[in-house]
Order: structure tokens, then C-alpha cells, then sequence
């Protein structure tokens, strides 16, 4: 009989394209993976995979069962789904994924009320972006994930998917407190027009919106530096390197030499949850959105413009986008800004 682990880890090669990038998803190293495989050829008798160049590829009985290991692996989580539905309790393992000022500004209060209201259930954090967590979900590396939307800018959504409205996040302008601008109670993006700009990395979801905002606003943008976390870019921004736009959701402490001042048009982020549709029965998902959703509603919703003044976050959704159920994401039209976009 085959082995489901070892069905497992041969969709996460064919699903990744490599064994390496499949230890990583399984959260296991390479050397797990290639006994997994070697023990599932001997159990079938075929030859799975090929070397191909430095890497490897699947053979053509490989890619026959894998196509059989992802229908067999969807039928199993629906009937774990079932059977945990059936009991009514949410135990088990639970794989989460999270952008960092999600994890930072949201997890830790909702892991600690998830771990005290549900003792059975083992939840497991891991930070990545929004436009990696997407397809984590759809691949089954994360069970649910907390991601965003620009106001202006929808993430790409494929169908398959339940997503459920956790909060709106303000977004400020983060300058130096040399800058002229730096005391005003508010401010125009077209004001930065001469300003040169800290930015997320090239090729993510954040910059490629902020690229799409700036010249929305009649601004070219000028970026003179590039980093992944906002505390690097705020200690950027405290030296006098640029500008950035600061979120308010897990921002911390302002650093000294730092002022964040509200945009008069306010840019926010959508942030909400996602999960498979076949898993949607799950005690353990809808135990998940409940703790998040109380996790957003506890966020502080105030502005903080001064320096060294601790930041609780953000504001929570309205209420009724707060409470309402959680909805299946249609399908991505061709073409289109994306699917599935929950109320502002």
C-alpha cells in the first residue's frame, strides 16, 4: 500500500519543481525528501524521478502519481475536515502564514487566546509575503493566511478560496523631523513630488503599489533605498535618507528623528484571511478567524505622529464587514484588477 507521507512529499517536488524547494514547504531538509522518494520507488517499483542537469525532473510515472497524490491528498483534508466538523472540536495541527506586521501586530495576542480556548490545537506560525502566501494556501504548505489588498490595488486571488475581512489599515508618511513637512497635522502624496522615497524590494506586492500610487498621485517615483522591514526603513528615514509610507498595523515605537503624519486621502490596506474552500468545515479554521477577528477589534486606532511613542496598530473593519460570514473568492477574470474584493 502507498504511504500518504510519502504521496506527500512527491506532489511538494512536482508542485515546487524541486527537491529542495520541497524540504522547505515540508519544512523538513533535502535529505528527508530523497528517502522519502527512494522508499516510495521501491514500494511502486518505478523510477520516479530523472536527474536534469544539477537539479531533477519528474519521470512520466512520477508525474502519473502525482496528479493521483493531489486528488488523494485533497480527499484525505476534506474528510479530516468532515471528521473534525463531526466532532465539533478544533484539534490538530494548524499551519499559519502571515506578512510580518500581520504577524507582529496580530498573532501574538490571537496565538495566545487560540492556545488558552482550544488546548488540543497545535497552530504554527510562519511570516511570508502576500504574494507568497497565496499560492501557499492553494499548494497546502499554509492552512490559512493573513494577507492584503491596497486600497488601489487588489492582490491577484484565484478561485478555490474563502477569504473573511479581518481590518482596514491607515497608512502614513513617515519623513524626517527636519522635513518641512514634518509638524503638519496632515499631508498631500503630490507634496513628496521632489522627494526621494524608501521602498519595499523590487518585485513585491508593496512596491509594485507604491510605484502605482506616486504616479497616480503626478509623482515619478525617485526610490534611493530598498528594504524588506519597516524598522529598517524608519531608521532610513530617522538618518535623512527619504521618505516611506508607514502602516500603522504592528509599526512599533517611532524612532527619535522621525515624524509620521496622515495623508489627506488615507491610503489603507484591506488585511484579511484565507483558506481552501474544502476546508472551510474546519473547527480549527473558523477558531483561527475568531481569534483574529478579536485580536483586530482590540488594535489601537489612533494615529501616532510623535517620536519614541509606542504605536498599538491600526483600526479594525467596520463592524459589519467585521461580523459578516466569511465569503467564497470567485475567480480571477481575465484581465481584471482581481477577484474576490471585500467591501472597504
Amino acid at each position: 500500500m502507498l504511504n500518504l507521507d510519502r504521496l506527500r512529499t512527491l506532489y511538494a517536488v512536482a508542485r515546487h519543481g524541486s527537491v529542495s524547494a520541497a524540504a522547505d514547504g515540508l519544512h523538513v531538509t533535502t535529505s528527508a525528501v530523497s528517502q522519502q522518494l527512494a522508499k516510495l520507488e521501491r514500494e511502486t517499483g518505478q523510477q520516479l524521478l530523472a536527474k536534469n542537469g544539477r537539479g531533477v525532473r519528474l519521470t512520466d510515472a512520477g508525474r502519473l502519481l502525482a496528479d493521483h497524490a493531489s486528488r488523494i491528498l485533497s480527499q484525505v483534508e476534506l474528510a479530516q475536515s468532515d471528521l473534525e466538523a463531526q466532532r465539533g472540536q478544533a484539534v490538530g495541527e494548524l499551519l499559519l502564514g502571515a506578512f510580518p506586521t500581520a504577524a507582529r501586530g496580530l498573532f501574538p495576542a490571537a496565538l495566545v487566546r487560540l492556545r488558552e480556548e482550544h488546548p488540543q490545537l497545535r497552530a504554527r506560525l510562519r511570516e511570508m509575503e502576500p504574494d507568497e502566501a497565496v499560492p501557499g494556501v492553494v499548494r497546502g504548505d499554509v492552512d490559512l493566511a493573513v494577507v492584503l489588498d491596497w486600497y488601489n490595488k487588489p492582490l491577484p486571488m484565484p478561485g478555490g478560496l474563502v477569504k473573511a475581512p479581518l481590518l482596514d489599515d491607515p497608512a502614513d508618511v513617515a519623513l524626517p523631523a527636519s522635513h518641512p513637512l514634518a509638524n503638519r497635522s496632515e499631508v498631500d502624496l503630490e507634496e513628496f513630488a521632489g522627494d526621494e522615497w524608501v521602498s519595499w524590494p523590487k518585485g513585491e506586492f508593496c512596491h509594485d503599489w507604491l510605484m502605482l500610487t506616486l504616479r497616480g498621485a503626478g509623482i515619478e517615483p525617485r526610490i534611493c533605498h530598498m528594504a524588506e522591514e519597516h524598522h529598517t526603513q524608519l531608521a532610513l528615514i530617522a538618518a535623512g535618507l527619504g521618505v516611506a509610507v508607514a502602516p500603522r498595523l504592528g509599526r512599533g515605537p517611532i524612532p527619535e528623528g522621525v515624524r509620521v503624519v496622515p495623508v489627506r486621502h488615507t491610503m489603507r490596506r484591506h488585511i484579511y484571511a484565507i483558506w481552501r474552500a474544502d476546508a472551510d468545515r474546519r473547527p480549527s479554521i473558523r477558531a483561527a478567524v475568531d481569534v483574529l477577528r478579536t485580536a483586530a477589534a482590540e488594535l489601537d486606532t489612533r494615529a501616532d505622529v510623535g517620536p519614541a511613542r509606542a504605536v498599538g496598530s491600526t483600526g479594525p473593519a467596520e463592524p459589519a464587514e467585521r461580523t459578516r460570514l466569511a465569503e467564497p473568492v470567485r475567480p480571477a477574470v481575465r484581465g481584471g484588477a482581481g477577484a474576490g474584493e471585500h467591501p472597504a
